[in-house]
């Protein structure tokens, strides 16, 4: 293939000189962040920056800190529930079988009177 493209493989603001043509680059700080699965993550920062006391851990997701000793535990995950969970919690047993005596006490009024229910 003689005919191939002349900028192929390259990038961007790429040139021969490489960093000392775009200037020095910004004092950093990297910090070491520990997550509960034993993951060390090291972002850097610019010197002058406010270092956040927590980082999410890029590996596991899981939340991290800068004490390696002691991590953050994992957050408790709560499951979903549904709308009769929800119902249960707000109801005793004793509630609901008075409501749905109730319930079914008045459908079969209805139904002695003669009428139509769908």
């Amino acid at each position: 293939m003689a005919g191939g493209n002349a900028i192929r493989g390259s990038r961007v603001g790429a040139g021969p000189m490489g960093e000392a043509e775009r200037g020095d680059a910004a004092p950093r700080l990297h910090v070491s962040y520990y997550c509960a699965s034993g993951h060390e993550t090291r972002p850097a920062f610019a010197a002058d920056a406010v270092i956040p006391e927590s980082w999410d851990c890029p590996r596991c997701g899981l939340p991290a800190n800068t004490d390696a000793e002691n991590p953050p535990p994992p957050p408790k995950i709560t499951p979903y529930k549904t709308h009769l969970a929800y119902v249960k919690e707000r109801r005793t047993d004793a509630e609901a079988a008075q409501i749905l005596e109730e319930a079914v006490s008045s459908l079969r009024a209805r139904r002695a009177a003669g009428e139509i229910l769908y």
